[in-house]
């Protein structure tokens, strides 16, 4: 049967070859058929092809175009969706060469339709719907807006924007009004299966604290519940069994204060049966009165050759604060302490800290063996920013030997006005 089918394919070529392209045409539209029943949707492709071109060469646009739309079967049989996708496209150049008007309206329709399908499945939908609005213009307003495939078309785009499950069940109940053939029913359901996909993935953002400081790293998760999509395998209508589901791709939108500093490692596979966790760490810089974490988009595959981007609009606004101020305090000898000696104690007070430290009140406490021979017991500062310190000395003349306790009270004031105090104490021995 091979060899019978391979007779005719060269005896089209030859007729081609004399330009009787009317006869050619119509063996090389046998010969796909026969290829396509044998499974053989490659050589079927290029039959249907040769056909249409042969077509196209005796203006017998009509015709032409149904051939292209045959090859695109055939490709879609293949799963060849892109390739299926330039038939279609090729398709549409030739249609403004049909005498009808109705033929013009329900071919731009279609093949606009058929490319969009092509593309939506592969993930680049924004690519099909600019064909659709080009067509638009070439197209009667009332048919156009009354065609089951816009409807459609229009259904799977709003499903992808507001995830809403009647967009889905509008497109199932006028499904039948679309009039595909076979392999365009497969590719309608797996765009289909894509948008039952968008209702049901359920994800959620969170983030570990309500507030952070500026030097603290936020710990923010995806939380995906895949397990719903489950059901899409157990119904009949979709025909289709998702054993595969993969995130390719993470793209995050961050305000100018926000940095992410470790991602999730991608391609990441998701469990069906499980819910799955995602973990981002962001690195906040300065504070912002409105700092934004989103919206999130993530890159879907499903069983390795549906795609489609699935965006999370859900925000996340962090508060973000200045680091609390912290103060180090330290006292110094400067010469051995001895009975009946004065040496000089030298106090530092540092800030190390990254926060400022305002309205600063330091008292100093000596037991009463120590008498204080020179100095202040106390210190009044404005401010202390981060990295600066202040140091001053205090003359001390001790009474007795004995292990002794300085006490050292700090109070002061975070930028957001809340009251900080510590309470320290330094061990001084006094020897004879």
């Amino acid at each position: 049967m091979v060899k019978d089918i391979e007779k005719q394919y060269r005896k089209a070529e030859k007729l081609y070859k004399a330009m009787q392209f009317k006869r050619a045409a119509k063996i090389f539209d046998f010969v796909g058929d026969l290829y396509s029943k044998l499974g053989n949707f490659e050589l079927a492709r290029d039959c249907y092809f040769d056909a249409a071109k042969c077509s196209m060469k005796e203006d017998k646009y009509v015709i032409g175009l149904d051939f292209l739309r045959k090859a695109g079967n055939a490709s879609l049989f293949n799963n060849e969706i892109l390739e299926a996708n330039q038939f279609f496209r090729e398709a549409v150049n030739y249609i403004p060469n049909l005498r009808s008007a109705s033929d013009r309206n329900q071919n731009f329709i279609l093949f606009s339709c058929l490319s969009f399908l092509c593309l939506f499945v592969n993930g680049e939908k924004e690519e099909g719907l600019k064909l659709v609005k080009k067509i638009k213009n070439f197209v009667d307003d009332k048919y156009f807006k009354e065609n089951p495939l816009i409807h459609l078309i229009t259904n799977l785009i709003m499903v992808t924007t507001e995830k809403h499950e009647k967009y889905v069940d509008r497109i199932k109940n006028d499904f039948n009004n679309c009039k595909f053939r076979e392999a365009e029913i497969l590719l309608a359901k797996q765009a289909l299966v894509i948008a039952k996909t968008y209702t049901s993935l359920i994800i959620k953002l969170s983030l570990d604290k309500d507030v952070y400081t500026t030097n603290e790293v936020m710990n923010l998760s995806l939380k995906i519940d895949s397990n719903p999509l489950l059901d899409i395998s157990k119904q009949e209508f979709y025909n289709y069994s998702i054993k595969e589901l993969k995130i390719n791709k993470i793209g995050i939108s961050l305000s100018d204060n926000l940095t992410t500093q470790e991602r999730p490692e991608l391609p990441i596979k998701l469990e069906l049966n499980q819910r799955d966790l995602i973990n981002f760490l962001i690195k906040p810089h300065f504070q912002m009165e409105n700092s934004v974490i989103g919206p999130i988009s993530l890159d879907f595959e499903i069983n390795g050759n549906l795609i489609f981007t699935y965006e999370i609009l859900q925000l996340l606004k962090p508060k973000l604060i200045s680091p609390l101020p912290s103060l180090d305090i330290s006292i110094k000898n400067l010469r051995p302490p001895l009975i009946d000696q004065t040496f000089p104690l030298e106090v530092l007070i540092e800030n190390k800290s990254e926060g400022e430290a305002l309205n600063l009140n330091i008292e100093i406490e000596f037991p009463e063996e120590i008498k204080v021979m020179r100095g202040t017991l106390t210190k009044q500062i404005y401010s202390l920013r981060s990295n600066e310190n202040i140091r001053w000395e205090i003359s001390l003349k001790p009474i007795e030997a004995g292990e002794y306790v300085i006490k050292i009270t700090s109070k002061f004031n975070d930028p957001d006005q809340n009251v900080i105090e510590n309470d320290n104490e330094f061990p001084l021995p006094i020897k004879m």
